[in-house]
């Protein structure tokens, strides 16, 4: 956001990710009052198309679970960076085994 600018920024399509259509498109951001629709957790399109599904996911429910205190909308993050990494083994039968590590990466060893 920086190098663009907050008019760039405004004119970015805002899209509802927690209600995507069954053709693979989304709603516009944001609801009318009084609607039945769920919480919406609204992104640019540009970012929605490039989050997996777990992290649309994840964020949706981040969000729905911050509720709506005092009528003012709450701000989740979209993508949330592991802050407190390990590594992770595989033993043979598939299950990982977190180890603790001071280091704040991930690593995975097959």
């Amino acid at each position: 956001m920086a190098k663009k600018g907050l008019r760039a920024w405004v004119k970015e399509k805002w899209v509802d990710i927690g209600a995507p259509k069954k053709d693979g498109k989304y709603q516009p951001c944001g609801r009318k009052k009084g609607s039945k629709r769920a919480y919406p957790k609204c992104v640019p399109i540009a970012k929605a198309r490039s989050m997996s599904s777990s992290q649309k996911k994840s964020a949706v429910s981040r969000k729905r679970a911050a509720g709506n205190p005092g009528g003012k909308p709450t701000n989740v993050e979209t993508i949330v960076k592991k802050f407190n990494g390990g590594y992770i083994t595989v033993n043979p039968r598939g299950f990982g085994r977190m180890l603790p590590n001071k280091r704040p990466t991930t690593r995975v060893f097959t």
